[in-house]
């Protein structure tokens, strides 16, 4: 492996290391896509073979595919990335035939199984799923890959490593050899080791505590108009969520569904009610949950809040780690009605925007790792095992996380991707979480739940389709009021042509003569009739 990809894979960071140390059998850390192939009837019988050979040509181009977590001895710092002694591939790559008669719903139910299944930290942290026995004579392949090692977008960037333009695979250079790496480093002395961490936590403190003033100032700043408001009202600065069925300790056990809508018709309607395609993707998904919830008679009569994850990735950025943060959006499920709705959403979208232009290059991705994996790791047990999360007041109540995608098809190993639906990440006190992909034309909706939390997700998926209607209708409104007014103020500017007048003719009268009344002409039928 080149010495460049070695340097890129040293201790992780203290997000990417979270991941780890919050993951439990009830709480895998995993994210995932499900895409659904259309193999060549050449392929349909070697599919399996094809993709293990075709991965072999391409375990390079991506770090995490041949390295290991190796963590810090005693517990005394952040994991490191290690090169794998060996990768199995008769365990990174699973096949599954499904039971007849091979349904959409079936694929997902076992797309659901496979995601509560924790990753082996022994081994390179992915593996992926191929499922043939589809009615259509389609594929479905599911990947997981564990969240320490990439984010949404460093997701994307993966793809791309092992999928194609064509449903010619590209030619990829073979791997650049490198001197073998000794089998066994250099007993460090518990002196030494505590030293070194120390060092480098006292690295990271000093790093944070030089970037103090300006996130103070930028957080001050963006938090201004809520503490303002707070001491006008004599009310919190911070609003708590309403509780709702999401909001509860979550079992091992997952539901999963999928739905799909057209990306023009969807990035159309919010154009024409002024907003971006992200608008009107949280306006289906909350427009979907107020649906769902007044079904169960728990819908809260305050608004859901959604937490988005954001990305604080530069687009020249290709590294596949995280660098990611969480905000809060309104979802206005409270109103009625949809024009409310729509309004509540994109005054909540504008002001995280507005927020993020300050806070996106202050906000960290880091701490200190000295003693972390024990120190989380025992909180994280607790939060679980005291059921904390449905203690406090809940900060959200669902998920929702938009990844755009790429526009043009994309090929594995000779066969075409037809979806891309996500399969993300849900946590004790969400217990639901709405991941959307936008694909060659397609927005794709995954669909994540505790099962036992949420066990009629179908109905869910269902409603993202009464949710998208209801956006259509409102932009179709709009449109016709756009046109009414634009009629009207025509009307209204239209220039007002004066009336003719006829010059007649002045009859003087004398004494001798008086003028006589001309006699009156009838009506002409096409008079009369225009009358």
């Amino acid at each position: 492996m080149a010495n460049a990809t070695k340097a890129t894979l040293s201790a992780l960071s203290g997000l990417d290391a979270s991941f780890l140390y919050l993951e439990t059998p009830e709480q895998p850390m995993h994210v995932s896509s499900l895409c659904v192939y259309e193999v060549p009837p050449k392929l349909k019988r070697t599919f399996p073979k094809a993709v293990v050979t075709h991965l072999k040509k391409r375990l390079h181009l991506a770090p995490l595919f041949t390295h290991v977590i190796e963590p810090a001895r005693f517990g005394l710092g952040h994991p490191s990335w290690a090169p794998a002694a060996d990768v199995d591939l008769s365990y990174h790559v699973q096949h599954i035939e499904l039971p007849k008669p091979g349904t959409m719903r079936q694929l997902e139910a076992a797309v659901a199984k496979e995601h509560a299944r924790l990753l082996d930290r022994a081994r390179p942290l992915w593996q992926f799923t191929i499922f043939t026995g589809l009615a259509t004579g389609e594929v479905g392949f599911y990947g997981k890959v564990h969240h320490a090692a990439l984010d949404g977008k460093g997701g994307t960037v993966l793809a791309n490593s092992i999928l194609d333009l064509s449903a010619v695979p590209r030619e990829v250079s073979p791997p650049i050899a490198t001197p073998q790496e000794a089998a066994e480093k250099p007993d460090m002395k518990i002196g030494d080791m505590i030293g070194a961490a120390f060092s480098n936590s006292l690295a990271q403190y000093a790093k944070l505590i030089r970037s103090i003033p300006s996130v103070a100032s930028k957080v001050a700043e963006a938090a201004s108009p809520a503490f303002k408001n707070a001491v006008a009202t004599r009310k919190l600065p911070i609003k708590f969520a309403p509780r709702t069925p999401f909001n509860v300790n979550i079992s091992a056990k997952r539901n999963f569904v999928t739905a799909a809508l057209p990306f023009p018709e969807v990035r159309a309607a919010a154009k024409v009610l002024g907003g971006s395609v992200n608008d009107g993707v949280m306006f289906v998904c909350a427009s979907a949950l107020r649906t769902y919830l007044k079904g169960l008679n728990e819908l809260p009569k305050r608004t859901l809040v959604a937490a988005m994850p954001v990305s604080l990735r530069e687009e020249s950025n290709k590294q596949l780690n995280n660098q990611a943060s969480m905000v809060l959006a309104e979802l206005g499920t409270h109103h009625g009605d949809a024009a409310k709705r729509w309004k509540a959403i994109l005054t909540s979208t504008n002001k995280v925007k507005e927020s993020l232009k300050s806070l996106k290059s202050v906000l960290p991705t880091d701490y200190p790792g000295l003693l972390a994996p024990m120190m989380v790791s025992r909180i994280n047990a607790a939060v679980a095992s005291t059921k904390l999360m449905e203690r406090l007041p809940p900060v959200a109540n669902v998920v929702i996380s938009n990844v755009p995608g790429p526009q043009v098809p994309l090929y594995l190993a000779g066969a075409q991707m037809k979806t891309f639906f996500p399969v993300s990440i849900i946590t004790h006190g969400l217990a639901l979480n709405i991941t959307v992909q936008t694909y060659c034309g397609s927005i794709d909706f995954g669909i994540i739940a505790c099962k036992v939390a949420v066990p009629d997700l179908n109905d869910l998926g269902t409603a993202i389709e009464g949710g998208f209607d209801e956006l259509v209708a409102l932009a179709q409104a709009k449109m016709a009021l756009d046109k009414e007014r634009e009629a009207a103020a025509a009307a209204k500017a239209a220039p007002v042509e004066p009336p003719v007048v006829k010059a007649t003719k002045t009859v003087k009268t004398t004494k001798a003569t008086k003028a006589k009344p001309a006699a009156a002409k009838p009506l002409s039928k096409r008079s009369s009739a225009s009358r």
